[in-house]
């Protein structure tokens, strides 16, 4: 018998992914295939493990069909979520579902050879806790809190990670956990991707804004990431603010919306106030304890993002804008805000059926996010969950 290729098997994968068992006869109808050549594929699919026999279809008459669906534990994919001071990792399944989580405070600026060497090492954790092979990996989706080369995976004079501009983040974490395909994205462009996946399939026109210490935003546009040419798409943060003072801000210019509009900049006005005050988290908690000075700030800090969105959602039409990131926390006061100005200021017909919530992924739409987009490229390279071949080291971009 010829031996049945990647690309053959992967086609009759992408059919199961939808979760429906089907016989041998319905995937061959579906295929345009013989019933001989589909079962060849579907034997050596189960040799392989990636699928699975579920049990019998119905009969009006004689033996019962066996029917077959997609195996998804037989192979592992991870999500990477860094951040400023944080690191949240999670293995998943092939269809999302997650199997382990780890998080803890990671600094960025200690440069890529500390952040990712503990990033291996979790991951490798994680794996070994789930009693698997580190061979079993096929993907990992990685989020990094500054701008990337979507073609090469490298860091693009990221202004809060020292020492990471035209970093090879993909042949790093390659040299650290083996030949697996690694995807380097801008973080928010994953949560974005992880909030349409997970929370909001059906819409397909999204804007996901993170506002935390910084501000950025993920452009989801018929159910796909855009990133523009230079993959620099969604950088809200550095938009100037209508009408704002002009305060300075770390890209060199003045009167950008996360200077004016940021958790740390939300964090300094209230500390001039008198309050305690350092970090977003702080703000956070003031507002949760009911201070109004600190709701009275993260519903202005509200407004003056919806001040920049108004003309986003005039200029990109979004069916949603999903508001996450650490200081979405601190309730509807910040909601508040930018729904008041973006209702009143954006064009009538854009805001005709547009919703502005709060992310339903929460903090976990980042790994969400690279996961998803780690299984979208297995199964676009269907070599990967074979094992017949690896993903070229140049492949880092997410695909989704």
């Amino acid at each position: 018998m010829a031996t049945v290729s990647a690309p053959e098997l992967g086609a009759v994968l992408r059919l199961l992914r939808d979760g429906r068992y089907r016989t041998r006869a319905e995937l061959a109808r579906t295929a345009g295939l013989s019933r001989s050549t589909m079962s060849a594929r579907i034997d050596e699919l189960l040799r392989l493990g990636l699928v699975a026999p579920v049990g019998d279809a119905g009969s009006t008459g004689g033996r019962p069909a066996a029917t077959f669906a997609l195996a998804p534990a037989a192979r592992l994919v991870v999500g990477v979520d860094l951040g400023a001071t944080h690191a949240r990792v999670s293995v998943t399944d092939l269809t999302g579902r997650e199997l382990a989580e780890h998080m803890e405070q990671l600094h960025i600026a200690d440069g890529p050879d500390v952040v990712l060497d503990r990033v291996a090492e979790v991951v490798t954790g994680l794996v070994a806790r789930l009693d698997r092979p580190l061979r079993d990996v096929v993907g990992l989706g990685v989020g990094l809190p500054g701008p990337v080369d979507h073609t090469t995976g490298r860091p693009t004079k990221p202004p809060i990670m020292p020492g990471w501009d035209g970093s090879d983040v993909v042949g790093a974490l390659r040299h650290r956990l083996g030949d697996l395909a690694v995807l380097v994205d801008n973080d928010v462009n994953l949560m974005a991707l992880g909030e349409h996946a997970t929370a909001l399939p059906a819409v397909g026109h999204l804007l996901y804004v993170k506002v935390a210490t910084g501000i950025g935003s993920g452009i989801v546009a018929d159910g796909r990431i855009h990133r523009g040419a230079q993959g620099s798409a969604g950088d809200l943060g550095h938009i100037a603010v209508p009408g704002a003072d002009p305060v300075p801000c770390t890209c060199g210019n003045t009167g950008c919306l996360e200077a004016i509009a940021g958790g740390g900049a939300v964090a300094a006005r209230l500390a001039a106030q008198g309050l305690t005050a350092e970090t977003t988290n702080d703000v956070v908690e003031l507002v949760r304890h009911g201070d109004l000075r600190a709701a009275a700030a993260v519903r202005e800090a509200g407004r003056s993002i919806g001040a920049v969105l108004a003309g986003c959602v005039s200029l990109l039409n979004p069916s949603a804008v999903v508001v996450g990131g650490s200081m979405s926390r601190a309730g509807e006061h910040l909601i508040a805000g930018i729904r008041e100005i973006v209702y009143a200021r954006s064009l009538p017909l854009a805001t005709q059926h547009l919703r502005v919530v709060t992310s339903i992924a929460g903090p976990r739409a980042g790994v969400l996010g690279g996961a998803h987009s780690a299984a979208e490229h297995a199964f676009a390279h269907p070599e990967l969950l074979t094992g017949e071949a690896v993903s070229p080291p140049d492949s880092a971009a997410a695909t989704a």
